[in-house]
């Protein structure tokens, strides 16, 4: 399990270096994050005239904030990371998070009629890796002729924009490593959220209304929740990117969204009865320039459907800011990709939905031998894909709502190296057997696939019925290292953990029970034939061990679509299956089937006359068995 505790980043304890300074009467300087170009670039050399200054010395009046916080206060700078600060916009619209990033905000901002306390150094914190870490700098910022380099608030004597930005380009490894980037991973380092990333083009979200409606119903949902949003439109080529659209939007371009919501048209007393309402969406530009020109932008004709008090209700602006609005429809015509970065509730103290939450960190790595290697690559892979980690979890209620997200660990402090770049990552999820304790050695009913992508997150949200269930956790290609966090989401908690051990290992009781000689996984697919007015269920029982499935209620001809394993002492004993009739006054038995499980046995799927003590034959039962004398082959 990974902790929620807060860690100092390089082991840099804002505190104690804090105090120091204080002490010594001297602005701290940074011995982790220097003024040199190892801080600003991977591999290339300055092109010259770059000075660190402190923000004294860059303006008269130096403040963390001025007037508050505003997505407006930042512009990029020379950098390409256009994903960042489209990031930064969304998270100075929920005071719960950016509070959260900047701690002790009120006690960090400058105190004119104090300048002697000032110490020159801050701290800020990002969710990495599954855990938060603290990341403490100096307040030397890079610039050319007095003005700052790189992301930079309207105001010229507000700094919290760039020191926010250079705690995280130390946390990268220097600033050109967030030259090119995705706002996903930004969202989740900001929250420690989860991001999901929806392809508006395949979605045909332009093309279908209906699908179009429960779009916009789950972004407006989710913002209001205190998800963070972004969009993007995806250029094709090298040429395309940053280029403008005949509608001023720009491609390959990351956009943040500041707003969705249901406009109410129309004016006066009839617009408050008629209640006509027009799905809308707001975005900012981080360039603070460049908006769209179609309908609804800003000063169009649109705007005249819509009274002056809704217009101030929603904060609309005329002016050449970045910002502007747009019919929720035109946006997924013009728009190609977004991301919602949702932060999970988990809290016991909540009237919105929680989650129970499992996160877990784990490793591919590789080795030769075929037990121990955990590098097996995507299904593409046959001989080796079932190597990889593997986690098992259960689903508790009849259906769940379950989210399955796969970090890896962040590269880019690596590029100096040449290894910077994400893998190409994804998981596949099987069902399994009820009691499944080992690891899986031969593949069964695939559930669900998530995409493969080379980011740095990727999540899954699905609806599955009540069983026991496999995560397999891969890259697509084999043989590529890394460390990864999984985390899992359920209503109900779902036992997640990691499944290590391949087969039944030797105790202290062995010597007198011996070891495990055979192992048999059975699937019992239906039943047929059953009188009426019963509610059966099945219990699967081999030497004391048994599974027991769910009750149909009212089925004459239930699928069970239940399965169980056993690492069985005795082969010479049968499996049994029985099946029962649940009452609330005393459950029976309406009949049992027997199986041997011999390996020798090469038809897999048997039907069998459910034989009962009172009346015979009465139905049939489907079912498919494995058995092997070889405990890693299933």
């Amino acid at each position: 399990m990974c902790s929620r505790k807060v860690q100092p980043f390089l082991n840099q304890k804002y505190d104690e270096l804090r105090s120091s300074s204080a002490r010594s009467r001297q602005p701290f300087c940074d011995p982790l994050f220097t003024c040199t170009d190892e801080s600003l670039f991977v591999r290339r050399a300055s092109p010259g005239s770059i000075e660190w200054k402190r923000p004294k010395e860059l303006c008269d009046d130096p403040r963390l904030f001025v007037e508050g916080i505003s997505s407006h206060d930042l512009q990029q700078g020379q950098l390409g990371n256009c994903w960042f600060v489209a990031a930064c916009s969304s998270l100075t619209l929920k005071e719960k998070l950016w509070t959260k990033v900047i701690p002790d905000y009120k006690v960090q901002e400058w105190d004119p009629e104090h300048p002697e306390i000032y110490c020159g150094i801050f701290h800020f914190r990002f969710w990495r890796f599954g855990e938060w870490v603290d990341v403490v700098i100096d307040d030397r910022l890079p610039s050319r002729n007095g003005q700052l380099l790189y992301c930079h608030s309207n105001a010229p004597n507000e700094f919290w924009s760039a020191l926010f930005e250079k705690a995280y380009a130390k946390l990268a490894g220097c600033y050109e490593a967030l030259d090119g980037g995705n706002t996903a991973d930004a969202l989740v380092d900001f929250t420690g959220g989860v991001s999901e990333s929806i392809d508006l083009q395949e979605g045909r979200f332009s093309q279908d209304q209906e699908v179009c409606d429960k779009l916009f119903a789950n972004m407006e949902k989710a913002y209001g929740r205190g998800s963070l949003l972004s969009c993007s439109i995806r250029a094709t080529s090298a040429d395309e990117m940053e280029a403008r659209t005949p509608t001023g939007l720009v491609k390959g371009h990351a956009y943040s969204v500041t707003d969705v919501r249901r406009v109410r048209l129309g004016q006066g007393l009839i617009a408050f009865f008629k209640s006509e309402k027009l799905n809308m969406i707001r975005m900012r530009n981080p360039w603070g320039q460049k908006e769209w020109t179609g309908p609804w932008s800003d000063g169009s004709e649109e705007w005249n459907r819509v009274s002056q008090s809704e217009r101030e209700s929603m904060g609309m602006t005329v002016a050449d800011d970045g910002e502007f609005w747009m019919a929720f429809d035109d946006w997924c015509k013009y728009f190609t990709d977004s991301i919602i970065c949702r932060i999970i509730n988990t809290s016991l103290f909540s009237i919105h939905k929680t989650w129970e939450e499992v996160m877990i960190k784990g490793e591919w790595s590789l080795d030769a031998n075929p037990l121990k290697n955990r590098a097996g690559g995507c299904m593409n892979n046959r001989s080796t894909f079932l190597q990889n980690p593997q986690f098992v979890f259960d689903v508790c209620k009849d259906e769940d709502t379950v989210m399955v997200s796969l970090q890896q660990q962040d590269r880019r402090a690596n590029r100096k190296d040449g290894k910077g770049e994400n893998l190409s990552i994804g998981f596949e999820i099987y069902r399994v057997e009820q009691n499944r304790e080992y690891r899986m050695h031969a593949p069964q009913d695939k559930e669900v696939s998530s995409v493969y992508i080379n980011s740095r997150s990727v999540l899954l949200r699905r609806e599955l019925k009540f069983g026991r269930y496999v995560i397999l956790p891969t890259t697509f290609e084999a043989g590529l290292s890394g460390l990864f966090v999984i985390r899992v989401f359920t209503d109900v908690s779902s036992a997640c953990r990691e499944l290590k051990l391949d087969e039944p290992q030797a105790n202290c009781w062995s010597c007198v029970t011996g070891m495990p000689s055979r192992v048999s996984s059975l699937s019992l697919l239906a039943v047929a034939g059953l009188p009426q007015g019963h509610n059966p269920y099945a219990i699967i029982k081999c030497e004391g061990k048994k599974v027991k499935s769910q009750v149909h209620k009212g089925s004459q001809e239930p699928a069970f679509n239940t399965k169980a394993i056993f690492y069985r002492f005795k082969p010479q004993e049968p499996i049994t299956i029985e099946i029962w009739d649940s009452s609330l006054a005393c459950d029976s038995r309406l009949g049992s089937v027997t199986m041997q499980g011999d390996p020798s046995e090469l038809r897999r799927h048997h039907t069998m006359s459910l034989c009962s003590q009172r009346n015979g034959e009465q139905g049939t039962v489907t079912l498919m068995i494995t058995s092997s004398d070889d405990l890693t082959s299933v």
